[in-house]
């Protein structure tokens, strides 16, 4: 056992120090396989809008199913870093596939073409300027994950081809792996995995990685445990519920019917050390207040800067991908304060805010600068490709997306988190997840990873 295990790591590749784009994805899967064909393959199972393969990579034979999807998000290009590692753990480990009986479908990216948009700011150097001014993310009507019209209304070529995905594969475990651009990690689960909690705390301690103890996106979920939140069932809403509360239904909940748990994993790329700070916060009305006029009075400024830049846009497909988000940023902001000001009563439609701690009030601010710094950076897009500027804006844009990077950097304290600690991270949190679904314990660490110490945290200037 031993000596296999120690060719196949010496036949695996070297770490990317950075994010892999979307043709180092195919090749890096490729080579693996090559070098491992009695337990590794690739398969194609569907293609994308643009014509691009969406490629699955499976290892072991075992008869139960684990699927993991890579880039749901095409601004979150960690997960596919994470689906070579996983790949590269269980073909080292027999214990992960042959002593499970288990089979590992790693889908490489399930959003390639948005990864592609992305590739400006991939290969670093890594800063907040050179991510938001280069940041793609498209509207919510096409991120593939999402069914807001259900299943077998299903237009999208990607989504489809997840579905069907899980459909064939019934797996009793998928795991759907996302990137925080600034904040912390945190997980959301439609099944409780006892004890998840847990292991997401050694791993975080372990690599440095600050957990999420209030995300703006589980604000209303139920808390399983510290940085693990239930995602509940999905209920029809309007557009601005969908994306704000996740409330449609999507691929997580789809295989449902087979048995299926789904856990969202989330990686942080920029940590904030505030976001785990579980402390009731001392003002809680100044904080809400001060975060809620600051996200009116960024919304005006960047509908302002839209109405001078939309008529001087050229007609076509590539205006449009990165018109929708914007729209759909400037469509929830509104709300958002409303529901945040506590100088606002009861605002129409939304939900009261739970008790919050230090760690919510940092994570919407967070948010509320998020918001404004994509929309400011798509924006900037539309500018810088056309050429020219006739409205006048890109200055205004540059300075905003330089003050409001500053802000996150200064205000808030974001540091970054090299790539190889993100990847580290995620795939460890995966393996529990693999464990606690129902694989049998191994005679190993309480990690679920071979000879891993849960002890002393690895210093960051060795990274």
């Amino acid at each position: 056992m031993k000596r296999r295990h120690r060719e196949t790591w010496r036949c695996a590749l070297p770490p990317l120090p950075r994010y892999p784009t979307v043709d180092e994805l195919g090749a890096r899967a490729s080579a693996l396989v090559a070098r491992n064909p009695r337990q590794a393959r690739l398969r194609r199972v569907g293609t994308s809008r643009a014509g691009t393969p969406l490629w699955l990579l499976s290892v072991g034979h075992g008869s139960r199913q684990a699927l993991v999807v890579a880039g749901p998000h095409a601004n979150e290009p960690v997960g596919g870093a994470t689906v070579l590692r996983l790949a590269e753990r269980v073909l080292a480990d027999p214990r992960l596939h042959e002593g499970a009986d288990a089979t590992w479908n790693l889908l490489l990216c399930l959003d390639p073409d948005g990864l592609r948009r992305n590739e400006g700011w991939l290969q670093g150097p890594y800063t907040l300027g050179g991510y938001f001014r280069r940041f793609f993310r498209p509207g919510f009507l096409e991120q593939p994950e999402w069914l807001p019209d259900g299943a077998d209304a299903v237009t999208l070529p990607e989504t489809r081809a997840l579905l069907d995905l899980q459909d064939e594969l019934r797996p009793f475990l998928q795991c759907s792996l996302h990137g925080v651009d600034v904040g912390g990690g945190f997980v959301e689960l439609t099944h409780d995995l006892p004890g998840l909690d847990r292991r997401v705390a050694q791993a975080a301690a372990r690599l440095g990685i600050p957990r999420e103890l209030g995300p703006y996106d589980t604000l209303y979920w139920p808390e399983l445990g510290p940085a693990v939140y239930r995602i509940p069932r999905p209920r029809r809403g309007d557009l601005a519920a969908a994306i704000t509360e996740a409330a449609v239904e999507s691929t997580w909940f789809h295989p449902h019917r087979h048995g299926t748990v789904t856990a969202v994993v989330e990686a942080p790329m920029w940590g904030v050390a505030a976001v785990e700070d579980g402390a009731r916060h001392a003002d809680e009305e100044t904080v809400l207040r001060r975060v809620s006029h600051t996200l009116r009075h960024d919304t005006r400024v960047l509908a302002r800067l839209l109405a001078r830049l939309r008529p001087h846009l050229p007609p076509g497909r590539d205006t449009a991908r990165l018109l929708a988000p914007v729209d759909d940023y400037l469509l929830v902001c509104p709300g958002l304060a409303d529901t945040w000001d506590p100088d606002v009563p009861d605002p129409v439609g939304a939900h009261p805010l739970p008790p919050l701690s230090t760690a919510h009030l940092a994570a919407l601010r967070i948010a509320a600068r998020r918001l404004a710094l994509r929309t400011a950076g798509l924006l900037h897009q539309l500018v810088t490709a056309a050429g020219r500027d006739p409205a006048g804006v890109l200055a205004e844009l540059d300075r905003r997306l330089d003050e409001w990077c500053e802000d996150y950097r200064d205000g808030c304290g974001t540091r970054w988190i090299p790539v190889a600690r993100q990847v580290e991270y995620q795939a460890r949190v995966v393996l529990a997840a693999f464990d606690l679904a129902g694989r049998p314990a191994p005679a190993c660490s309480r990690s679920g990873e071979p000879g891993w110490n849960a002890g002393a945290a690895v210093p960051m200037h060795r990274e």
